[in-house]
């Protein structure tokens, strides 16, 4: 294309980063960086803003419900794609997490925001002692095995009447202040993803993916592949606990509803909305499914089949998940150069 006597050509915007180096950005101009940095302000800021664009309290907690799934599908994905660990043990983790945390407020007297991360601690510790004997299984057999756990102890507790039975344990405090508990959790969720997405590209990162890629080639290195597993697991029950403990609080309740199974089946679906392996893309994903399955409240057991229509639609048509769809998209977005 020819202004005058000037020639001009299109080009990719990111493809100068890209020439100049592989994974280190080296950045030219504040175009190249508002290219860079856009997509997570867009993510950070529409968070923030959320709670204070929604009507009313109930989709106030629709919000908060929306960061504790999207913990449990971080949880998932990061196990799934990063280590090779498919797990089906959200309820799991949701259970495990909630009842310490309803345990240390109501026996011990903890209040929440000291009773959330210790139980996300003690409880990820209590998951990895429980799963390392499953550490070995691959593939479905893992998943098996993870999901026969939530089961197993929601039945041990009804049958017991322990822990409160089926009537579960009352009396747990929230968190002081409205704003405290909304924005308290979107934060906690913007650690943990950029925390995450930090770790995959670490060192520890690109061995627990070798892992998942080989584990007989990094035995094979010297590496005990256990060792980087529990860890991995340890990570994942550790966010997941932090969802339910973060549960517990939000309804001020604890009961063998935590080990449900939706909270084992909604991160998958998520993941496989917003795209796996991308750890936005889990995110994504809840911030449609979970409104969605609000709205569809009032159709009753019918919402089950719109959802499934919604979810049998994305696997069809958009089996690479929407964050995937995106990211090719927005690398294909041209800029006019002069030559």
């Amino acid at each position: 294309m020819k202004i005058g006597t000037q020639q001009r050509r299109q080009e990719r915007i990111d493809r100068g980063i890209k020439v100049r180096t592989d994974g280190l950005y080296a950045l030219m101009s504040w175009r190249e960086l508002a290219y860079l940095i856009a997509p997570r302000l867009l993510l950070i800021g529409g968070l923030l803003l959320l709670p204070l664009v929604v009507p009313g309290m109930y989709w106030l907690r629709v919000i908060s419900i929306v960061c504790i799934y999207a913990l449990l599908s971080l949880s998932f994905d990061f196990l799934a794609h990063y280590v090779g660990l498919v797990s089906l043990g959200g309820a799991f983790f949701v259970g495990i997490g909630g009842y310490l945390t309803a345990l240390l407020n109501t026996e011990l007297g903890f209040s929440p925001l000291v009773s959330i991360p210790v139980a996300a601690i003690l409880g990820g510790v209590i998951s990895t002692i429980l799963l390392l004997p499953c550490l070995p299984l691959r593939g479905v057999y893992f998943a098996i095995v993870t999901l026969m756990y939530p089961l197993f102890l929601s039945r041990v507790i009804e049958a017991l009447n322990i822990l409160g039975g089926t009537d579960g344990i009352m009396g747990i405090d929230g968190v002081p202040y409205v704003w405290l508990e909304q924005y308290g959790i979107i934060i906690i969720l913007l650690l943990i993803l950029f925390g995450l997405r930090r770790l995959v590209n670490t060192d520890l990162g690109l061995v627990m993916r070798a892992v998942k890629d080989n584990d007989q080639a990094v035995r094979a290195s010297g590496m005990n592949i256990t060792h980087y597993k529990a860890l991995a697991v340890f990570i994942a029950s550790s966010v997941g606990c932090l969802a339910g403990a973060c549960l517990v609080h939000t309804y001020m309740w604890a009961g063998i509803s935590t080990f449900a199974l939706d909270f084992s089946i909604l991160p998958i679906a998520a993941t496989v909305i917003g795209g796996g392996g991308t750890l936005v893309g889990p995110v994504l994903g809840c911030l449609i499914l979970v409104p969605i399955s609000e709205l569809l409240r009032d159709f009753g057991t019918l919402r089950i089949v719109f959802y499934s229509l919604i979810l049998l639609g994305f696997i069809v048509f958009r089996s690479d998940g929407l964050m995937i769809y995106g990211q090719r998209k927005y690398h294909q977005f041209q800029r006019w150069t002069d030559i």
